[in-house]
């Protein structure tokens, strides 16, 4: 029992779904994850995720993919706090069939239903803080082409 009436509101500790378990060791290679929230962490709540990307790579994100039902933000930022808008560094992400490079501070909206990814990390001369958050209380995606 929490020593407090909202507490449990509160998380500070990593606490990754079984699926993204599995990968953790590849996720490593160019990400640090921070934290996860959802419905399984915290009971009621959406999806946010949190990570510092620190290595150019292709990402784990790299097959299309929608959120049949929910929408998603996805946001990349750079790390220099003197030029916060300069990303230092080049993000690939694809929106249907759109190629997009980003290489400033940006949030993403992907509204439900809209084809997304691959991610790449083209070039990463700085940390970029990422994180991404969907309306729906997990992150659940339906592979596309």
């Amino acid at each position: 029992m929490p020593d407090t009436k909202y507490e449990n509101l509160i998380v500070t500790e990593l606490k990754i779904p079984p699926e993204k378990q599995a990968i953790v060791k590849d996720y490593n290679k160019y990400a640090r994850r921070i934290l996860w929230m959802d419905e399984h962490v915290v009971p009621g709540a959406f999806h946010m995720n949190t990570s510092w990307f620190h290595t150019a790579a292709k990402a784990l994100e790299n097959v299309p993919h929608i959120h049949e039902h929910d929408d998603e933000i996805i946001g990349f930022f750079g790390s220099n706090p003197d030029d916060p808008e300069n990303l230092n560094a080049e993000v690939e992400i694809w929106l249907e069939d759109e190629r997009h490079i980003i290489t400033r501070s940006a949030m993403i909206f992907v509204p439900a239903g809209l084809k997304h990814c691959p991610l790449v990390l083209l070039r990463v001369d700085r940390p970029v803080f990422h994180f991404t958050v969907v309306t729906g209380k997990q992150y659940i995606k339906k592979e596309t082409k």
